[in-house]
Protein backbone atom coordinates (compact mmCIF):
# COMPACT_ATOMS: atom_id res chain seq x y z
CA UNK A 1 0.00 0.00 0.00
CA UNK A 2 1.64 2.94 -0.99
CA UNK A 3 0.14 6.51 -1.32
CA UNK A 4 1.85 9.63 -3.41
CA UNK A 5 2.03 13.06 -2.02
CA UNK A 6 2.37 15.65 -4.26
CA UNK A 7 2.86 19.30 -3.57
CA UNK A 8 2.78 22.28 -5.86
CA UNK A 9 5.68 24.24 -3.45
CA UNK A 10 8.10 23.68 -0.29
CA UNK A 11 5.84 26.14 1.09
CA UNK A 12 3.03 23.64 1.22
CA UNK A 13 5.31 21.51 3.59
CA UNK A 14 4.26 22.22 6.89
CA UNK A 15 0.67 20.87 6.12
CA UNK A 16 1.87 18.03 4.94
CA UNK A 17 4.02 17.21 7.63
CA UNK A 18 0.41 16.30 9.30
CA UNK A 19 -0.29 14.12 6.36
CA UNK A 20 2.55 12.17 6.56
CA UNK A 21 2.33 11.72 10.35
CA UNK A 22 -1.24 10.71 9.70
CA UNK A 23 -0.02 7.98 7.28
CA UNK A 24 2.82 7.30 9.76
CA UNK A 25 0.29 6.36 12.43
CA UNK A 26 -1.54 3.48 9.89
CA UNK A 27 1.43 1.79 8.80
CA UNK A 28 0.95 3.34 5.06
CA UNK A 29 3.85 3.55 2.93
CA UNK A 30 4.16 7.45 1.29
CA UNK A 31 6.63 8.84 -1.32
CA UNK A 32 6.38 12.98 -1.31
CA UNK A 33 7.13 15.25 -4.12
CA UNK A 34 7.47 18.63 -5.13
CA UNK A 35 5.63 18.97 -8.59
CA UNK A 36 4.32 22.47 -9.85
CA UNK A 37 1.13 21.85 -12.06
CA UNK A 38 1.89 25.54 -13.61
CA UNK A 39 5.97 25.72 -13.45
CA UNK A 40 6.90 21.84 -13.96
CA UNK A 41 3.46 20.10 -16.16
CA UNK A 42 5.71 17.79 -17.68
CA UNK A 43 7.12 16.23 -14.73
CA UNK A 44 3.49 16.54 -13.13
CA UNK A 45 2.21 14.46 -16.48
CA UNK A 46 5.00 12.20 -15.99
CA UNK A 47 4.08 11.73 -12.29
CA UNK A 48 0.69 11.05 -13.17
CA UNK A 49 0.91 8.79 -16.11
CA UNK A 50 3.60 6.31 -14.27
CA UNK A 51 1.80 6.54 -11.11
CA UNK A 52 -0.18 3.10 -11.53
CA UNK A 53 3.18 1.61 -12.12
CA UNK A 54 5.16 3.24 -9.46
CA UNK A 55 2.91 0.99 -6.93
CA UNK A 56 0.76 4.48 -5.69
CA UNK A 57 -3.15 3.07 -4.83
CA UNK A 58 -3.78 6.81 -4.09
CA UNK A 59 -2.38 10.12 -4.47
CA UNK A 60 -2.94 13.27 -2.57
CA UNK A 61 -2.36 16.86 -4.17
CA UNK A 62 -1.38 19.75 -2.17
CA UNK A 63 -1.50 23.05 -3.56
CA UNK A 64 -2.64 26.85 -2.91
CA UNK A 65 -3.71 29.60 -4.39
CA UNK A 66 -4.84 28.54 -8.33
CA UNK A 67 -4.54 24.77 -6.71
CA UNK A 68 -4.97 22.67 -10.35
CA UNK A 69 -2.52 20.54 -9.12
CA UNK A 70 -5.30 17.76 -8.65
CA UNK A 71 -7.10 18.18 -11.89
CA UNK A 72 -3.66 17.78 -13.56
CA UNK A 73 -2.90 14.64 -11.76
CA UNK A 74 -6.23 13.09 -12.17
CA UNK A 75 -6.53 14.19 -15.50
CA UNK A 76 -3.46 11.58 -16.22
CA UNK A 77 -4.16 8.63 -14.27
CA UNK A 78 -6.81 6.64 -12.93
CA UNK A 79 -5.85 6.25 -9.56
CA UNK A 80 -8.26 7.97 -6.69
CA UNK A 81 -6.97 11.84 -6.31
CA UNK A 82 -7.60 13.43 -3.02
CA UNK A 83 -6.84 17.39 -3.09
CA UNK A 84 -5.99 19.19 -0.28
CA UNK A 85 -6.23 23.14 -0.57
CA UNK A 86 -3.46 24.80 1.47
CA UNK A 87 -4.31 28.17 2.62
CA UNK A 88 -2.88 31.30 0.61
CA UNK A 89 -1.97 34.76 1.81
CA UNK A 90 -4.79 36.17 -0.17
CA UNK A 91 -8.38 34.81 -0.03
CA UNK A 92 -7.56 32.70 3.35
CA UNK A 93 -7.45 29.51 1.20
CA UNK A 94 -11.05 29.92 -0.81
CA UNK A 95 -9.25 30.56 -4.05
CA UNK A 96 -7.19 27.15 -3.37
CA UNK A 97 -10.32 25.00 -2.48
CA UNK A 98 -12.70 26.42 -5.39
CA UNK A 99 -9.62 25.26 -7.63
CA UNK A 100 -9.62 22.11 -6.43
CA UNK A 101 -13.51 21.34 -5.85
CA UNK A 102 -15.01 22.71 -9.34
CA UNK A 103 -13.41 19.93 -11.21
CA UNK A 104 -15.16 19.50 -15.19
CA UNK A 105 -17.27 16.19 -15.20
CA UNK A 106 -15.19 12.71 -15.90
CA UNK A 107 -12.32 14.23 -13.68
CA UNK A 108 -13.18 13.93 -10.50
CA UNK A 109 -10.66 15.34 -7.41
CA UNK A 110 -11.65 14.44 -3.98
CA UNK A 111 -11.72 17.36 -1.58
CA UNK A 112 -11.18 18.42 2.15
CA UNK A 113 -11.03 21.05 4.10
CA UNK A 114 -8.95 23.74 3.58
CA UNK A 115 -5.50 22.88 5.80
CA UNK A 116 -7.38 19.57 6.27
CA UNK A 117 -3.95 17.69 6.06
CA UNK A 118 -5.22 14.85 8.67
CA UNK A 119 -8.33 14.51 6.56
CA UNK A 120 -6.57 13.60 3.67
CA UNK A 121 -4.73 11.25 5.74
CA UNK A 122 -7.18 9.54 7.00
CA UNK A 123 -9.39 9.34 3.43
CA UNK A 124 -6.46 7.83 2.03
CA UNK A 125 -6.38 5.21 4.41
CA UNK A 126 -10.16 5.02 4.31
CA UNK A 127 -9.94 4.33 -0.02
CA UNK A 128 -7.02 2.27 0.93
CA UNK A 129 -8.97 -0.02 3.31
CA UNK A 130 -11.43 -1.57 0.83
CA UNK A 131 -8.73 -3.45 -0.57
CA UNK A 132 -6.31 -4.04 3.29
CA UNK A 133 -8.38 -5.59 5.27
CA UNK A 134 -5.65 -4.68 8.36
CA UNK A 135 -6.03 -0.88 7.38
CA UNK A 136 -10.04 -1.36 7.40
CA UNK A 137 -9.62 -2.78 11.50
CA UNK A 138 -7.45 0.21 12.22
CA UNK A 139 -9.84 2.54 10.83
CA UNK A 140 -12.28 1.07 13.34
CA UNK A 141 -9.86 1.27 16.38
CA UNK A 142 -9.12 4.73 15.43
CA UNK A 143 -12.79 5.91 15.51
CA UNK A 144 -13.36 3.86 18.62
CA UNK A 145 -10.28 5.70 20.39
CA UNK A 146 -11.58 9.18 18.91
CA UNK A 147 -14.99 8.29 20.33
CA UNK A 148 -13.73 7.49 24.25
CA UNK A 149 -11.51 10.54 23.71
CA UNK A 150 -14.23 12.85 23.54
CA UNK A 151 -16.34 11.04 25.86
CA UNK A 152 -13.54 11.16 28.73
CA UNK A 153 -13.14 15.49 27.42
CA UNK A 154 -16.94 15.64 27.98
CA UNK A 155 -17.10 13.97 31.02
CA UNK A 156 -13.87 16.38 32.46
CA UNK A 157 -16.03 19.25 30.92
CA UNK A 158 -19.15 18.43 32.92
CA UNK A 159 -17.35 17.60 35.81
CA UNK A 160 -15.21 20.97 36.43
CA UNK A 161 -18.33 23.50 34.56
Amino acid sequence: MKVGIVMGSKSDYEVVLRVEKILDSFGVDYVTRIISAHRTPSVAEEFASGAEQEGFEVIIAVAGKAAHLGGVIAAYTPIPVIGLPVKSSTLDGLDSLLSIVQMPKGVPVATVAIDGAENAGLLAVQILSVKYDELRDRMKAYKENMEREIIKIDAEFQNGH
